[in-house]
């Protein structure tokens, strides 16, 4: 279910509202947006991941001093964890995309992107650049650059401090760096600079702060004569909040990471550095750069204008604004100058929209679609100050167009229900960097139109053609599905367009142990009526697949039905794809239309292939039973089922010993530690179960904010050491202990094959009395580190801490990773 609460500010700009009701603009916030149109000024804010944005300055410069403001964020944090699902990789990446957004529209910032893939932690520069492919990434920073022309780049790392931070910090601060000359320089990327243009910023800052300084003090005593220092906690009266609580408000929309953040009201100092460009005297990054209209030939009179608007506004009655907002329209039109023009002439709309009290909408009546297929548009126009003429509403890339010339009197709703048939070429609804197979560094994207935005634009917007003031402007508006809750009232989704036929896997990843065979349920969902076909499922031929393949009728849109498939493996180990189609009329259809679902961030729709990996995997196990808490959140659980046991997933409240006597391992999710507070008083209760002879599998945690220093019956010190090459070396420490021989003998293969990491903040320092060291991993350029994997005999059980990155391991199929865990469980028995 959707909320859509209002926030304090709402600031109308070029973004898309996907999903979203309709801002409206009360007369404060439209004086806000005057300002904006009377400054002719840029900056962009650079960093590598959804998170690294500093919230404060994107609304200080966007709603204190109305700068056109942007993030580009290098990455869209695929690699990072998620604290409120279980989406990982793409799905978490499109997730914390759409977080950005969110951001964005509460902070007043646009949003880019380059292609980079957040592929998980990197501890150089040298290794992000390599992994990436750098001139690509440069390529794309540059892009952004000529296309939004900033005045002045703020990066929030630092370029010279290589290894003090994330590989990909830095390597963001450096491509910057370098982008900052190269979009300038006309031989550069030659073929966009002449459709682009080049463009040379004015200043590079970095937005620097106690945390590089490594305390307040050392900060504090710092020279900081090239450093500007910016009071981004400014109260604004007019809204009647601080900007310091309109960042905290956008920080929040961080919640997969979070981040969600309480405001501090009063002065908040900001510092930037002064890293290229002219010197500063004053306090203002735009210093010697004219932000007023006489920037661009002609725009002297448009200033001229706009500040005769702002002295006569008036905030009860801002439809008086209106006829000089029109005449503003008509001479920025005239302008040379491209860039200013566009994003001007959107800026004036908008206003014009706002001042008239202009509200449209076009509604479908229903959330998922195919295309060609026909449904109804319910059209809305409502101008509740001041008279305008609707002339015409069309719908882009379609046949849809209706003449009307209707008058839109004061207050009068205009409202009527039209039939629409979508073309039958209207693409699917897809992000777009995930329609081709990306490399672990890079997505792929076709078409290069699109590189750096945020989503894929949409392709079906109703055009509304407005007579006001003499003046035919158009306003874009995506058709939008909306439904009335009984609870929640009105709700709005995305509009998507997406295949006929849905065909998903119900277990992406299907393994076998000692298991003959398997069911495996196939759902098949249709998104159009009266549907028939047939289920294909290819493997290779040893494996036994036996499934029906009768013809398979729907008479519904929104009907699903489950095949279920037996699955028999080979006799040998194997790994395998199996493909999953459905056949109508001759059309094959391979796609599983995925619903990303949460309250903060619109619907989001992604396909994906209809495929599955089989494993036959060569496994012993020793235990059956498993008690499971769960932490920051992952499919450890559901893998574990995978290859035979019983899981029973935990609340810290059930956590009892007469409960836990009855299970033969008890394993902490990832970061349990981290994020469940009422662990710190059940440890006496799981040491006690050690004690009497169970295993306690501890996963990563992070050392700060520790729910408890007692993690382990015995002292442990955790680090942020961590191994990101999962190709890595690995030595064995203790070759003759159970965890390496029973009941599966682990070998360097066991280790073949790892993603994005070997494993994340071991301990660095133990009871070396009583832990045994299993596994020495070892970085490039680096010393070995021995604390991956750590056992301990408890009075007549064990307690194990690992940091080895099983759940990421798991959902990818790692044969090695399920055999090591499985002698984990397996440990004393």
């Amino acid at each position: 279910m959707k909320k859509y609460a209002f926030v304090f500010l709402i600031l109308l700009s070029n973004f898309t509202f996907y999903g979203q009701k309709p801002p409206q603009l009360n007369s404060s916030e439209i004086y806000q947006q005057l300002e904006k149109l009377d400054f002719l000024g840029s900056v962009l804010y650079i960093a590598a991941h959804p998170d690294d944005e500093n919230t404060k300055l994107i609304s200080y410069f966007s709603n204190q001093i109305h700068a056109n403001t942007a993030y580009l964020s290098l990455t869209r944090g695929d690699g990072g964890q998620n604290l409120i699902g279980s989406e990982l990789r793409e799905k978490l990446g499109l997730i914390r995309t759409q977080e950005l957004l969110a951001a964005r529209r509460i902070d007043g910032g646009k949003q880019f992107f380059t292609r980079a893939n957040d592929f998980g932690y990197s501890k150089t520069p040298q290794e992000t650049l390599a992994i990436w492919n750098k001139e690509k990434v440069l390529n794309d920073v540059v892009k952004s650059i000529r296309k939004f022309q900033p005045d002045v780049i703020i990066n929030r790392f630092d370029h010279r401090t290589e290894g003090n931070t994330h590989g990909h910090h830095t390597a963001s601060a450096r491509l910057s760096l370098e982008a900052f000359a190269k979009a300038a320089d006309k031989n550069y990327a030659s073929a966009e600079a002449k459709t682009l243009g080049t463009w040379q910023p004015q200043r590079l800052f970095f937005n620097t702060s106690w945390w590089f300084y490594g305390s307040q003090e050392k900060f504090d005593s710092a020279d900081k004569s090239k450093m500007l220092a910016i009071d981004a906690g400014v109260y604004n009266p007019l809204i009647g909040i601080s900007n310091s609580e309109i960042a905290s408000h956008s920080r929040s929309q961080h919640k997969s990471q979070g981040f969600g953040n309480t405001p501090v009201r009063g002065e908040q100092l900001e510092y930037i550095e002064l890293i290229e460009g002219n010197p500063i005297e004053g306090n203002s990054v735009f210093e010697g750069i004219n932000t007023t209209w006489t920037r661009v030939k002609g725009g002297k009179e448009i200033g001229v204008l706009i500040a005769k608007i702002k002295t006569e506004y008036d905030f009860k009655t801002p439809s008086k604004s209106v006829k000089d907002l029109v005449k503003v329209y008509r001479l920025i039109e005239k302008i040379e100058n491209k860039h200013w023009r566009d994003i001007k002439l959107q800026e004036t709309k908008n206003l014009i929209a706002a001042c008239s009290g202009l509200y449209l909408e076009a509604v479908t009546e229903t959330a998922l679609t195919t295309p060609g297929e026909t449904l109804f548009l319910q059209i809305e126009a409502t101008q509740r100050l001041g008279n305008s003429v609707l002339k015409e509403i069309a719908i882009s890339n379609s046949n849809f167009s209706k003449k009307l010339n209707t008058s839109l009197n004061p207050n009068q709703k205009v409202a009527f229900k039209e039939e629409f048939t979508l073309p039958a070429n209207t693409p699917y609804t897809n992000p777009y960097w995930l329609k081709k197979p990306s490399g672990i560094g890079m997505y792929e994207v076709e078409n290069k139109d699109v590189i750096g935005l945020p989503e894929t634009p949409p392709t079906l917007i109703a055009n509304f053609s407005i007579e006001i003031e003499g003046e035919t402007l158009t306003f874009e508006k995506e058709l939008v599905y909306k439904y009335n809750d009984p609870v929640e009232g009105e709700v709005y989704e995305p509009f998507q367009v997406v295949p006929t036929i849905s065909v998903s896997i119900e277990k992406p990843i299907l393994i076998f142990g000692n298991e003959k065979t398997k069911v495996l349920p196939i759902h098949i969902k249709t998104f159009s009526d009266k549907i028939s076909g047939r289920l294909k499922l290819d493997a290779p031929n040893h494996w036994k697949i036996e499934y029906s393949n009768e013809e398979i009728q729907f008479s519904k849109k929104g009907e699903e039905k489950i095949i279920y498939a037996n699955i028999t493996p080979p006799n040998e180990g194997t790994e395998d794809e199996l493909i999953a189609s459905f056949i109508i009329s001759g059309k094959t259809y391979q796609q599983n239309v995925v619903e990303i679902d949460y309250e903060h961030i619109p619907k989001q729709i992604l396909l994906e292939p209809a495929n599955a990996k089989l494993i036959a995997l060569d496994i012993k196990k020793k235990g059956d039973k498993i008690a499971y808490i769960e932490g920051a959140g992952d499919v450890v659980p559901e893998s574990l089922r995978e290859i035979g046991y019983q899981v029973s997933v935990l609340t810290p409240s059930q956590i009892s010993l007469e409960k836990l006597k009855a299970f033969d391992a008890v394993v902490m999710g990832i970061r349990a530690y981290n994020t469940v507070n009422e662990l710190a008083y059940k440890q006496e209760i799981l040491f006690a179960y050690v004690k009497q002879g169970g295993n306690m599998i501890v996963q990563y945690n992070t050392n700060r904010g520790l729910v408890t220093q007692d993690l382990t019956p015995y002292s442990l010190q955790l680090s942020r050491d961590r191994v990101t090459d999962e190709f890595s070396d690995v030595k064995f420490l203790a070759k003759k202990h159970p965890v390496l021989n029973s009941p599966n003998k682990i070998t360097s293969k066991d280790f073949e094959n790892w993603v994005q990491e070997r494993g994340l903040y071991f301990p660095g320092e133990w009871d070396k009395e009583h832990f045994t060291p299993i596994l020495s991993l070892k970085e490039k350029g680096e010393s070995w580190m021995d604390g991956s994997l750590l056992v301990a005999s408890y009075g007549k059980g064990n307690y194990i801490y690992t940091g080895l990155s099983f759940f990421r391991e798991f959902p990818a199929g790692v044969s090695g990773s399920y055999r090591l865990f499985a002698n984990l469980i397996s440990l004393g028995k």
